[in-house]
């Protein structure tokens, strides 16, 4: 689907339930791939950025969620996209939470969603990875199923990574989720610790069998103190996770936002910014240079990504903006952070 052509359909999209106008927006532009309609170059020397042992080819990426079982890897990646991040994927495949699940509020650019990580589970999403012609960064988020007791949360982790990361330019693990019960809570220290330690010795198992290490990003809530954000920034220094990607969803809701404000779910779009950037720049006064940083949410504007990497962010991913503005956005994005 062309940036020309969205600002047309997209009012015909949003007569349609959420998840069925993402469903085809997604074979609109499967379609169009097919078709050699689309294929924006990926970047040039002006915007290519070295992070983590990976070559970027710019610094605008799609978050996890948009694609959650790999199906359209190479399509998206025409759209003009550095990295994409698929998932979350779960050991087994799982339905989510029960419909309606995903909600929109026009006036506030923004989204509510309570999917609670469906998705085909990790055999089904690595045969399709075994497939990605995709040319630029390519991560994986991983989580826990809905069914697995937090106590044994590590093993989901695990399980993942050693399914996945031979696909994988780096993994990120998702432990800020609202929408899986409990998940917040292995944000925790003490929680996150074992699990990532383990991930971490994973990491260093896989390396030794293929000679690739393969970098690890934490994904972070934006409902966070100050003094969560630094301890787990300074969890993620000592045990050498790569990076951190700042945020996800928010518990909270701005004012004015009518009725749909209070369905159940996390809220991204316009009224995240100003959470993520903070988040963004917490982790930054606290790591210096030694996480990546991964700013996300509320990105709408070529202004927006300026001023998350003058928070403290290396890259940007968009997911809501894409919504409400199309493929547009990404071209703007791009051009906004050239030679930055």
């Amino acid at each position: 689907m062309s940036s020309g052509i969205y600002p047309i359909l997209r009012p015909l999209l949003f007569t349609l339930p959420p998840e069925r106008a993402h469903a085809l927006a997604l074979s609109s532009l499967q379609f169009a791939h097919r078709l050699h309609l689309t294929g924006a170059s990926l970047g040039d020397e002006g915007e290519t950025v070295s992070l983590m042992g990976l070559r970027f080819p710019n610094r605008v990426g799609l978050a996890a969620g948009f694609d959650k079982n790999a199906r359209h890897i190479d399509a998206l990646g025409s759209l003009g996209f550095g990295f994409i991040e698929v998932g979350t994927v779960t050991p087994r495949a799982q339905a989510g939470q029960p419909l309606p699940r995903l909600f929109r509020l026009p006036g506030q650019r923004a989204l509510i969603n309570r999917m609670g990580f469906p998705n085909e589970g990790m055999d089904v999403v690595a045969s399709r990875l075994a497939q990605r012609r995709y040319p630029g960064v390519l991560g994986i988020n991983i989580g826990k199923n809905a069914a697995t007791p937090l106590e044994q949360a590590v093993d989901d982790y695990v399980a993942c990574y050693r399914m996945l990361a031979g696909y994988a330019d780096y993994v990120a693990v998702n432990v800020s989720s609202p929408n899986t019960q409990g998940l917040r809570q292995l944000q925790q220290v003490d929680n996150l610790r074992p699990i990532l330690s383990a991930l971490v010795e994973e990491r260093q198992q896989v390396a030794t069998h293929t000679g690739r290490s393969v970098p690890l990003l934490a994904k972070v809530s934006p409902d966070l103190t100050e003094a969560d954000l630094t301890a787990i920034a300074q969890l993620l220094i000592e045990l050498q996770i790569d990076g951190v990607i700042a945020t996800n969803t928010t518990l909270s809701r701005p004012a004015n936002a009518g009725a749909t404000a209070g369905e159940s779910g996390g809220l991204s779009g316009a009224p995240l910014r100003k959470l993520a950037r903070d988040a963004v720049a917490t982790l930054r006064a606290v790591a210096g240079d030694r996480l990546a940083i991964i700013g996300v949410g509320g990105i709408a504007s070529g202004d927006d990504a300026i001023d998350m990497l003058k928070a403290g962010a290396d890259l940007v991913q968009i997911y809501s903006g894409l919504i409400y503005r199309g493929p547009g956005l990404i071209g703007e994005l791009r051009r906004a952070l050239r030679s930055r």
